[in-house]
């Protein structure tokens, strides 16, 4: 179907490159609780952080002597783990909001891979929002993505072979995680947890019933795996979690290691004054 957009770029022999260098951010979520929550989840673990380290972008392959005025390209926007992980242990579903030209431009991936695919001409922004299951967070997580089809060096001539790829590393950071929802995770390759402070027993994990049941889908084996970025700035990402992690942990041992002595000062007080 035809596709219209404001930003279409016109370039007579672009070269089949990726696009630029990647961004990196980090988002914080808090999910709020009420008396339900408690009552399911458990308590809060304070002072402790998870981790959920994502990647978002497109991959636009040029459609050569198949390609027309409307359908140039095909091309292919996705949420997936910075390593390729099933996000479907944290992501409930993903809507992409494309450009209104196109028939049902919202549309939902309930399900990993969460992507989508399709042909057309133009660039535009691309809303993706990612909807948490209900012990993750309560808030959905908006991200902005310009669909990108044309490299940005226009020396050479278009490929079929070579793909034009753009994305975007995020690190989800979950704050004060509820027991269960940590209970469930802390063995998941797609999330980063920290350490558990001494003496915290967890309930044994319960899955959650939707992702449960749904087939799990790998996406290291996805077809077009060759061509996404290797995020070695999101290693580093990761390794400056783990430590973070680690100053909370110890700051939280000392916080209990204060109390402890204030409270024996407070017992010793009245036998001093005696």
């Amino acid at each position: 179907m035809p596709q219209s957009s404001s930003t279409k770029k016109h370039a007579q022999d672009p070269p089949d490159v990726t696009g630029p260098n990647p961004k990196s951010q980090r988002t914080k979520m808090v999910k709020s609780s009420d008396d339900s929550d408690k009552k399911n989840s458990g308590k809060k673990l304070k002072e402790l952080e998870v981790g959920v380290p994502i990647v978002y972008g497109n991959i636009a392959f040029w459609l050569g002597k198949k390609a027309s005025e409307f359908q140039s390209h095909k091309w292919t926007v996705y949420v997936r783990g910075a390593t390729n992980e099933d996000l479907s242990v944290v992501v409930k579903r993903v809507d992409f909001q494309l450009h209104s030209s196109f028939n049902n431009p919202t549309r939902v991936v309930d399900g990993p891979p969460f992507e989508l695919s399709e042909c057309g001409w133009g660039e535009f922004e691309i809303v993706i929002t990612l909807h948490f299951h209900t012990d993750v967070c309560d808030k959905p997580l908006h991200l902005y993505h310009h669909l990108k089809l044309y490299p940005e060096d226009e020396s050479g001539p278009l490929s079929t072979k070579r793909p034009v790829v753009v994305e975007s590393y995020d690190e989800i950071v979950l704050a004060e995680p509820s027991e269960a929802f940590f209970a469930r995770v802390q063995n998941h390759p797609a999330v980063s947890v920290p350490r558990l402070p001494p003496g915290l027993n967890l309930p044994p994990p319960v899955p959650i019933e939707d992702v449960d049941r749904r087939k799990r889908s790998d996406s290291k084996d996805h077809p077009l795996s060759q061509w996404f970025t290797n995020f070695s700035e999101a290693d580093e990402l990761l390794k400056l979690t783990a430590a973070r992690q680690q100053v909370q942990g110890h700051i939280a041992r000392l916080r209990r290691q204060l109390s402890l002595i204030e409270g024996q000062h407070q017992q010793l007080k009245p036998a001093a004054d005696l």
